[in-house]
């Protein structure tokens, strides 16, 4: 990737020296820049904790950084841009009625389905009392169907509540055809986040999958 001239111009302010660097953008990004002394020449991204974190070259010049960050912001812009299309309240609604039907005849019949932001320790949770399913906006970014498999464990609690998640549940939950491989791939995504939050030295969600979540 080439630098360009074009200098974004919430980094008007920024300070040289600090390995870490944060601002927020003209459309309220949080960003929060680390300077990684073992990175040569590569960049990465990743929005986590609501905030867009950029690791650069600390040995990058104040331009070339500056323009780096843009290019990343502009392209997280796209990115959200084409995951909020199809990652609406009423398309996650429609999915889990899809798969309520799919795999349980729609017995599990949910009122409310949504994508939540505050969900920081759970993969999704159900309540039976009030039939609805919350799902971490987390998984947004995950394959379509990670994302099912947590959208049928969801509908499972609401078929056999009083299972929590015990044979009843395990049974309901097996009819899912890729569940080993979702539960791998959500292990996995699980450990690396943590690894890297202990490398940026942030908070750790301990975002562990699933709770005993059905009321």
């Amino acid at each position: 990737m080439n630098p360009t001239d074009h200098v974004c111009e919430e980094y008007s302010s920024m300070p040289v020296s600090p390995s870490i660097f944060e601002f927020v953008a003209h459309d309220d990004i949080p960003v929060r820049v680390v300077r990684s002394t073992k990175r040569r020449k590569t960049i990465s991204s990743q929005w986590r904790d609501e905030t867009l974190i950029i690791q650069v070259p600390a040995a990058l010049d104040e331009k070339t950084e500056r323009s780096f960050v843009d290019e990343m912001l502009k392209k997280f812009r796209q990115s959200r841009q084409r995951r909020n299309a199809g990652h609406t309240d009423t398309e996650l609604g429609r999915r889990a009625h899809e798969l309520d039907q799919h795999f349980f005849d729609g017995s599990a019949s949910p009122t409310t389905v949504r994508w939540v932001t505050n969900q920081n320790k759970r993969w999704g949770s159900a309540s039976y009392q009030q039939r609805s399913i919350r799902l971490s906006s987390k998984l947004q970014q995950m394959p379509s169907w990670v994302r099912d498999y947590v959208l049928v464990h969801e509908l499972a609690h609401l078929v056999a509540p009083r299972s929590g998640h015990g044979p009843e549940f395990q049974k309901l939950l097996n009819r899912f055809p890729r569940r080993s491989e979702a539960d791998l791939y959500l292990e996995a995504f699980h450990a690396g986040y943590n690894s890297h939050a202990k490398e940026l030295g942030g908070p750790i969600d301990e975002l562990d999958g699933f709770g005993e979540d059905a009321e």
